[in-house]
């Protein structure tokens, strides 16, 4: 478990995906790859998703994992079909619960101190802070993330390469979710190499960024 979220802390960006045709699940990880990203988090808001993830999951260079996963069973199918990580909008216990005990890892949405300490009694590390910008930002999720020196989070929602580097340069950030580098538009186009050069370019401003206190 601790091994994938040290991979996602690596990487420091989740690209956050929903796919109409799992067929294009293959080019968009080959494109995602080729521009230095080797993680995926393929969204269950679309009939595509499993097949999807298991699409990318079974290549074995991806780290696949499964995003807006808000009930039990949906958790299963996800790993069923290979995701290495659960996501979930909101805190859902029984989900959390479900993971925790399969030993898979699951950052589920966080906005309030609330969510958080529940997170802790769950003996989680790592949430996701989300919708991130509407809920306020990184000035929110300074002040919210103070008491909890404990806990590291994956801002979500609102993110892209204008505001990327306030959030990685939070200590308490492993990683930033975001879906401008591979939208709806770019995939259904089949612009791929568009995708691949977007990429890059978020990789090249993650490198360049380093946490301050």
């Amino acid at each position: 478990m601790q091994d994938v979220l040290t991979r996602i802390g690596q990487c420091r960006i989740i690209p956050v995906i929903a796919l109409d045709d799992a067929d294009a699940a293959i080019p968009l990880a080959d494109a995602l790859l080729a521009g230095g990203l080797p993680i995926i988090e393929i969204t269950f808001r679309t009939d595509a998703a499993e097949r999807a993830i298991r699409a990318g999951a079974h290549r074995g260079d991806l780290l696949v994992g499964a995003g807006t996963v808000l009930n039990v069973d949906t958790a299963k199918r996800a790993a069923d079909a290979g995701a290495k990580f659960i996501v979930s909008p909101g805190f859902n216990p029984k989900v959390v619960s479900w993971c925790v005990n399969a030993g898979i890892p699951i950052t589920p949405g966080t906005a309030t101190p609330t969510d958080i300490e529940m997170a802790l009694d769950y003996g989680l590390s790592v949430v996701k802070f989300f919708p991130a910008e509407p809920l306020g930002g990184i000035t929110m999720l300074k002040a919210v993330a103070a008491p909890y020196g404990m806990m590291r989070f994956i801002p979500t929602g609102g993110i892209g390469p204008e505001n990327m580097a306030a959030y990685l340069a939070f200590p308490k950030v492993l990683a930033c979710g975001g879906s401008w580098m591979a939208t709806k538009e770019l995939i259904a186009g089949g612009q791929f190499d568009k995708i691949r050069d977007l990429t890059r370019l978020a990789v090249e401003l993650a490198d360049r960024v380093r946490p301050t206190k």
